[in-house]
């Protein structure tokens, strides 16, 4: 079962103590979709609605529309209203395993990871068009190229 993105950015908010910022959130839950994705198939996506190639990386446009009133500084809890997650579902662990792996990544990091040039974004990104959206395919044969690397994500 997939989730809002929304109550998936609630939860990295209170597991960082609400220290990241939009980039930050966008590419955590990017990176948690794509293990989700590569722990449970096309069938299970973690998060609804899909993933944008832009600019500086894969961005979920209804994460974005809703905190881009922070700009480039941290987000606070405007997520009042939205679901907490139950600490028992495979979402949650996907989230919450795939943050404590990357959660000191800095922002320049995390996309360094996500425009990787065998990636789902690189093949998606089209500087003229900042609206594609990657397909869930694209993001799980990532995945599994990582894995063929050694990676998890």
């Amino acid at each position: 079962m997939s989730i809002s993105v929304l109550s998936a950015a609630k939860h990295i908010g209170v597991l960082s103590g609400w220290s990241k910022t939009n980039l930050e959130l966008q590419k955590i839950i990017y990176l948690a979709h794509m293990v989700h994705l590569g722990e449970n198939g096309l069938e299970s996506p973690l998060v609804r609605g899909y993933f944008e190639a832009w600019d500086f990386g894969p961005v979920h446009p209804d994460l974005y529309h809703k905190i881009k009133i922070f700009g480039a500084g941290r987000v606070s809890d405007i997520f009042h209203g939205y679901p907490d997650l139950s600490k028992d579902e495979p979402e949650t662990e996907t989230l919450s395993s795939t943050y404590e792996m990357i959660s000191d990544y800095s922002g320049s990091r995390l996309i360094a990871i996500t425009h990787w040039e065998n990636g789902a974004w690189y093949c998606n990104y089209d500087p003229d068009y900042s609206s594609k959206i990657i397909p869930n395919e694209d993001t799980l044969k990532e995945y599994k190229k990582r894995v063929e690397r050694g990676e998890r994500a």
